[in-house]
């Protein structure tokens, strides 16, 4: 099979030398390479199930195990997979003995070869195993969670959101002080005047065994040893490996790496024995076991090999200076031995790692701080508080900063320090009107002249003739201290000397009136308050707001001005105001006063347009407006070139709105129009004039760049006001089923009445939003209620309301028969007489809808209920008994 692969390659290989210049080249080739690959092995991890291991040559096996290692598993993963998927018990074991074959055989028949071999990437035998073994993180082991633990590096081994894993990068050149053990694989590449290539794995007895050659004891040697021994070995075999000047040279690597056995005894959070990488260290091993528990010293772990200890390793000097101390690589029975801890000391308050530190013999409080990481930015370094434990009690010492290096630290002192004072040592402060107000430094001399030079001078609207100082007493109190500055500057009083925490007030003009301000109202455009400014007129304030609207009678205008009146009888006086047609100046004007308020009222009977809607069987349907205040429904029906010859004047109806419709006010109206001329601006003109760009100015200044005036904020709280009334109305309460509460509703009307007789009582008066609707001629009747069937029926002139209960399948068992109505077409109700024991039915008409109403439920009789019927039924008989006797 491989030699019909080889064959079809040779074959491929003289189509590409065909097509190297044509433009599509890389594709078949592409597709070619893909068709060799199947051709050469048609196995796939997803089908390997089915091989055959006999079939299987070792060039092809050997891609098998590519393609798993680049899917991500192991050798081992992948006998476990092929028995998953079914690949029966005897195939699986011969897969087993090939693959470790191929391992021995170095993937390779042993023999020289010119071409370099390709080699997996180095990789970590029982990887799993390894992983199985270490601690987990969400392993509830200590009650103290990582970010609640104090002992100062116990997280670093285990942490619930740890990242730091020490785990050993297997991807560095070859350790030539590594030692070699069982598991190990070796990689011998000779080269030179002979080339080979040997791949072979360490046996349990610490052999390597060479094809043609024999086995070679390596375990226990350093890989620069090992070379040595190798090397003497296959001289024998290729002699260009000796003398002074050799032909021939040798080069060991390492290949996949064994995994070692160490025991972590004493004080870690998860003891016993672990599989890990040959690569190995101390940190490795620690991180696998959780690190050291709230017991275990950081400063004094030991590592044991063959019962001696050969190194003691502080973990604080990883922590702190970044060296791992002794970075020694573990080997197989080593034993980490973490015992209790030594001493602990805490640290509390300003210091940048505020935790409980472990101490060696002779450490002194600066080595303390230097593990805290040293003080804050905020920190009082002069002196720190201790508290000692002796041997009967505990005891308070000082610390001072010259004694840091000296004073010895002792198991259970507990350091506090504090915070510097919050306060300043030489601050004087400026409020008020200068250009600079602030903090400035006090010094000795200081005037307030020369501080008010400091703070770059007084504003103009400062209030000099009364400036304040609000002086510190030693005790803490304060005193307030006037000062004339106008007198200070002509010279007639005398320059005031400035203390430590003077504060400076310069008061403004301002600050010692009410702000002043005018409000216009009414029929302008931007009603609200505006800013007071002295010889303000009228006309001013009027065009501050915008101008007048259509609306505004320039003839009743007035002024309401505040007024104080000792017997509280008169509020304002009401100025006249008379007001040019044109707004221009005047030579005699009325000015305004702060707080005056201008109304500008509406001309008499000034109104918009108002229009109403007529739809339906009409000539001219649509919206018309309202010409006459009494206009009424037959007008409308006339100006609209009255009904069409499909028309039904008897279902006519007429939707009006309610009290609860919310109207459009008119300025929103207004604003709504004004979006439309400015939208149809920008449509229209893409290149307006400059005219046209002005008018696009002002109107989008005014629907964009003002903000809501006060009469718009108050109308705004009027409709929320109006709509939670609606809300509170139209909540259930106490069990009431909740009001309907409607914007339109229909009114009944008797288009043919009005027709008949226009101005008559029938026909009503327009109102703004009314909707007339004269629908076809309707030709069913609708049933609807407790009927057997509720459906709809073609409507018979001669026929009452009876023959259409029947047509619907007759009343319902809990139907109110006499409660029944008939709503017509136009909106009218007819509900059915009753005359003692007859029923008088209403006429039905072409649309008409028939509702039969239900019974309420059936109470049942409760048994108290019976006895008291009974009893007072009986008590009735006796009476009655009594009187005729």
């Amino acid at each position: 099979m491989w030699r019909s692969c080889i064959a079809t390659k040779n074959k491929l290989d003289m189509i590409s030398k065909r097509l190297v210049n044509h433009h599509w080249f890389h594709y078949a080739i592409f597709f070619l390479l893909i068709m060799l690959s199947h051709v050469a092995l048609p196995q796939s991890l997803e089908d390997i199930s089915s091989i055959n291991v006999d079939d299987l040559s070792d060039q092809q096996l050997e891609q098998l195990v590519n393609r798993a290692s680049e899917a991500g598993f192991t050798e081992a993963e992948l006998l476990q997979m092929a028995q998953l998927r079914g690949l029966p018990s005897s195939e699986v074991d011969k897969l087993k003995e090939r693959l470790e074959g191929l391992v021995l055989m170095g993937s390779y028949d042993g023999k020289n070869s010119s071409e370099s071999p390709s080699r997996s990437p180095r990789r970590q035998m029982e990887f799993n195993e390894i992983t199985q073994g270490m601690i987990s993180p969400q392993t509830d082991l200590d009650k103290l969670s990582s970010e609640e633990q104090p002992y100062f590096g116990m997280d670093l081994f285990y942490n619930k959101t740890r990242r730091l894993t020490f785990e050993p990068n297997l991807n560095l050149a070859t350790p030539r002080n590594y030692i070699l053990g069982p598991g190990d694989e070796v990689n011998i590449d000779i080269y030179g005047q002979s080339e080979t290539y040997y791949q072979a794995s360490i046996t349990a007895e610490g052999q390597i065994i060479l094809e043609n050659i024999g086995p070679i004891s390596v375990s226990g040697l350093t890989i620069e040893d090992a070379s040595k021994v190798i090397r003497n070995r296959l001289s024998t075999y290729y002699t260009g490996l000796r003398g002074n000047k050799p032909n021939t040279f040798l080069q060991i690597t390492l290949g996949n790496i064994r995994t070692i056995k160490v025991n972590l005894v004493g004080e870690v959070r998860l003891p016993g024995t672990f599989t890990l990488s040959a690569f190995s260290n101390v940190f490795n091993a620690l991180y696998a076991a959780g690190g050291p528990n709230t017991n275990g010293s950081m400063r004094r772990v030991k590592l044991i090999r063959n019962q001696k200890e050969i190194a003691e390793i502080d973990l604080y000097a990883f922590l702190i200076d970044g060296d791992p101390g002794v970075n020694m690589t573990l080997q197989d029975q080593d034993i980490i031995l973490v015992p209790p801890y030594l001493a602990r000391v805490s640290l509390e308050g300003e210091v940048k790692r505020p935790k409980v530190f472990e101490i060696k013999e002779n450490e002194s409080f600066a080595d303390v701080l230097r593990f805290a990481g040293g003080f804050t930015d905020r920190a009082f370094k002069e002196k720190v508080g201790v508290t000692r434990v002796t041997n009967k009690e505990k005891a308070v010492s000082d610390v001072y900063n010259d004694q840091f290096s000296m004073f010895l630290m002792k198991g259970g002192d507990h350091y506090t320090i504090g915070k510097i004072l919050d306060r300043y040592t030489n601050r004087v402060q400026v409020k008020g009107a200068v250009y600079r107000p602030g903090n400035y430094a006090f010094e000795t001399g200081l005037t307030l002249s020369k501080l008010i030079e400091k703070s770059e001078g007084l504003r103009g609207e400062a209030f000099t003739n009364r400036v304040s100082i609000l002086r510190t007493k030693a005790d803490l109190s304060t005193r307030l201290i006037q000062v004339d500055l106008d007198a200070i500057k002509k010279g007639t009083a005398p320059d005031v000397t400035i203390s430590r925490e003077d504060i400076i007030h310069v008061p403004s003009i301002y600050d010692l009136k009410e702000e002043s301000y005018v409000k216009v109202t009414g029929e302008v455009l931007n009603p609200g308050t505006y800013v007071y400014s002295e010889n303000m007129t009228p006309a001013d304030l009027i065009l501050m707001a915008g101008g007048l609207k259509e609306s505004a009678s320039k003839e009743d205008i007035e002024i309401a001005r505040r007024k104080s009146d000792q017997a509280g009888r008169e509020y304002a006086d009401i100025i006249p105001v008379a007001l040019d047609n044109e707004l221009g100046l005047s030579s005699n004007p009325q000015v305004l006063l702060p707080f005056d308020h201008l109304t500008v009222r509406r001309k008499t009977n000034f109104s918009l347009e108002r229009m109403v809607k007529i739809e339906g069987q009409v000539k001219s349907p649509g919206n018309f407006a309202i010409s006459e205040a009494e206009e009424r429904i037959s007008s409308l029906i006339s100006r609209s070139g009255g009904l069409t010859e499909f028309a039904y004047p008897k279902g006519a109806t007429l939707i009006r709105r309610t009290e609860f419709y919310k109207n459009q006010s008119e300025k929103a109206r207004n604003k709504d129009n004004l979006l439309n001329l400015l939208q149809r601006l920008n449509r229209e003109n893409l290149e307006p004039t400059e005219s046209q760009k002005q008018m696009i100015d002002r109107i989008g200044n005014y629907l964009f760049g003002m903000n809501d005036s006060v009469e718009g904020r108050l109308d705004q709280s009027v409709v929320e006001a109006r709509e939670r009334l609606f809300n509170d109305i139209s909540s259930s309460r106490d069990g009431v089923n909740p009001i309907q509460l409607r914007e339109t509703e229909t009114v009944a009307i008797d288009l043919v009445a009005i027709m008949d007789n226009p101005g008559s009582k029938y026909d009503l008066i327009l109102e703004e939003g009314d909707i007339l609707s004269v629908p076809r001629k309707l030709q069913t009747v609708r049933l609807r209620g407790d009927v057997i069937y509720p459906t709809t029926i073609r409507h018979e002139s001669l026929k009452g309301l009876p023959y259409y209960i029947n047509k619907a399948g007759g009343f319902n068992v809990r139907a109110k028969r006499k409660r029944t109505y008939v709503v017509y077409a136009n909106g009218e109700v007819a509900r059915t007489k009753n005359y003692l024991f007859f029923n008088a039915y209403p006429k039905i008409e072409p649309g008409s809808e028939i509702i039969v109403p239900t019974k309420g439920p059936r109470i049942p009789i409760r048994p108290s209920d019976l006895v008291g019927i009974t009893t007072g039924l009986a008590t009735i008989a006796f009476l009655i008994t009594q009187i005729i006797n």
